[in-house]
């Protein structure tokens, strides 16, 4: 059985989400509706896009087979800015569409000093105060955000040189690379919990919808908001099932 979550869920009711149909399975909990989706994969590849062209024209005795992707350097160096301004863009969007949500809050500082229990997955679920997103989410918004500054600063700079000078200029092509390769290894952070570290992650981007048990585990106090349940009980009725099959299967 399934239901469109055409009323379901968080942020404007853009005509992106009166198009984009998201379907709810049983079972499931609708994450993001399809306009959070389609911003999100927008500025994705514009960031891969600045990302390669970037390689290609810094660092061409490296990366000098990105440039003929682009039609040559020349062409390269006219398109990297403004794949860069696509990514602004499309972030700054999704900024506005989650500013409420990335908040900062007392639970979020707790949940930084137990980063090294998140890593080593020392516990079930999540603590029961993590809501929507998580600590590690919001730092990495708010490092973006931080970024994204940044490049829009020093690329106004490189782009035109002959008004700023020299020395700005070489400033900001520093601080412009030392951003670019942060927001790249937080990048790689992010693919791999969407993936290997986190299963089931990477549906919420895909068809909007995560798994009740993935919402539990992973964003109590979401779940509980969303369901009304508790996600703890959730936890041990799934426990008790799981058990009361496996006891049925052995028989």
């Amino acid at each position: 059985m399934a239901t469109p979550a055409k009323s379901i869920g968080r942020g404007p009711d853009h005509f992106i989400n009166r198009i984009g149909l998201t379907v709810v399975y049983v079972g499931e909990l609708l994450r993001h509706r399809a306009y959070t989706r389609f911003l999100h994969w927008a500025y994705g590849i514009f960031f891969f896009l600045a990302l390669i062209s970037g390689f290609g024209i810094y660092m061409p005795w490296i990366f000098r087979w990105f440039t003929p992707l682009f039609g040559g350097g020349a062409m390269t160096r006219m398109l990297h800015p403004w794949f860069g301004l696509g990514f602004v863009f499309f972030f700054g969007l999704q900024a506005l569409n989650w500013l409420t949500l990335m908040a900062w809050g007392p639970g979020d500082t707790r949940w930084m000093k137990r980063l090294k229990d998140y890593v080593t997955h020392r516990d079930s679920i999540e603590p029961p105060d993590v809501g929507f997103f998580n600590a590690g989410q919001k730092a990495q918004f708010w490092e973006i955000v931080g970024g994204c500054i940044a490049y829009v600063t020093t690329g106004v700079i490189m782009w035109f040189p002959e008004i700023f000078g020299r020395w700005l200029v070489a400033v900001s092509y520093v601080i412009h690379d030392i951003s670019a390769l942060i927001m790249l290894a937080g990048i790689f952070i992010h693919i791999y919990l969407s993936t290997i570290g986190e299963p089931g992650t990477m549906q919420a981007m895909t068809r909007g919808t995560v798994s009740e048990a993935w919402a539990w585990t992973h964003h109590p106090a979401w779940y509980k908001d969303v369901t009304g349940r508790d996600p703890q009980q959730a936890l041990e009725e799934a426990r008790r099932k799981l058990n009361e099959t496996a006891g049925v299967s052995g028989k």
